[in-house]
């Protein structure tokens, strides 16, 4: 009997278990349902230290192993011993770097991480977000293995026996014509304050169409660029930034209910699908609309790389404050844009 009750506590223990390991796979396997097989993109990166690796110049000799990760990631944190073992063990037929995701990091937090956690590997600082995009990022960690011939190999989540697999095959692959790879475009000047909001129709939640851009209704528009973990997924690690999240998350709840200005909430697609942000709509009973950026765009078009931040303009779409963080002065503005608009 007292076997039998072990036996079904371990059992009620693995189902209740988290899936978050299981999920991130999944997430990571979908966005290179894309990329798999298709000619990796030609990019010139800079590490911390200001060497330059050419990717391009790197197709057609070696494989080249890329892991996506952030300093306040726990599956990031739990991995590094395989990807400095993946580096260590490297030869010249591997290339390893190590690429900070930029969102909600710093140059200062990663440096501060090598030297706790020892890492030789390069480490490149993504701080616009145009590596992620051009691998298609949607978890933390996401690793890409690139063949010898400059095609995309695998793209993974979990340090497993599958990915091990998918190093082993493209460094010992025979070396094939290389396939000439599309050069990363240039991204557009992100949105700043004097600017005019672009024009664009966001598809929200319940199915209706945000006009970020709207001549008819002269009320000011707020832009909110969210995450809807933040305050639970950070509050042991990020105790502050879960904090400022939550802090914004009720002052927006409470000025939106005013009716004076046009409000929408932007979510991050890292880490984040379209069930996730319902339930956070739902658990916090947000009441603005709410749009899923899943490909990073509107974060990438509006300069934004940390949450949350809010962008406010005026009736005539031209962008005149933008915080990260709760703001004292933001009713008043509001107010004061709202009386200079009728």
């Amino acid at each position: 009997m007292r076997r039998f009750v072990v036996l079904l506590l371990l059992l009620l223990s693995w189902v209740c278990a988290p899936s978050w390991a299981e999920t991130g796979q999944q997430r990571a396997e979908a966005a290179g349902r894309g990329l798999v097989g298709s000619p990796a993109p030609r990019l010139v990166l800079k590490t911390i230290d200001g060497k330059v690796i050419d990717l391009a110049g790197l197709y057609g000799r070696k494989a080249v192993y890329l892991k996506f990760w952030a300093t306040w990631c726990v599956p990031c944190r739990e991995q590094m011993p395989h990807l400095e073992r993946a580096f260590e063990r490297a030869g010249p037929d591997l290339a390893v770097v190590a690429i900070d995701v930029g969102f909600d990091d710093s140059v200062d937090a990663v440096r501060r991480y090598r030297r706790e956690a020892g890492l030789k590997m390069p480490i490149v600082f993504d701080a616009d977000g145009t590596l992620g995009a051009a691998f298609n990022l949607r978890v933390t960690p996401q690793h890409v293995v690139i063949g010898r011939d400059g095609r995309i190999a695998y793209v993974g989540h979990m340090a497993d026996a599958r990915l091990d697999a998918a190093l082993l095959a493209a460094r010992k692959a025979p070396v094939r014509p290389m396939v000439a790879g599309v050069k990363a475009p240039t991204p557009p000047s992100p949105v700043a304050v004097g600017d005019r909001l672009p024009v664009l129709e966001l598809p929200t939640l319940d199915g209706a169409t945000f006009r970020v851009t709207d001549t008819v209704d002269r009320r000011p528009t707020v832009l909110v660029f969210l995450s809807p973990w933040c305050e639970s997924y950070l509050a042991d690690s990020r105790p502050a930034l879960a904090a400022r999240c939550r802090e914004v998350r009720e002052q927006v709840a409470t000025l939106s209910a005013r009716g004076s200005a046009r409000w929408i909430g932007i979510s991050s697609g890292l880490w984040a699908n379209r069930d996730d942000l319902v339930h956070w709509r739902d658990e916090h009973r947000v009441g603005m609309p709410l749009a899923l950026d899943a490909s990073g765009a509107l974060f990438r078009r509006f300069g934004v790389m940390r949450v949350p931040t809010v962008l406010v303009a005026d009736a005539d779409g031209r962008v005149v404050r933008r915080t990260e963080g709760a703001d004292a002065g933001l009713a008043a503005q509001l107010q004061a844009l709202g009386s200079a608009s009728r």
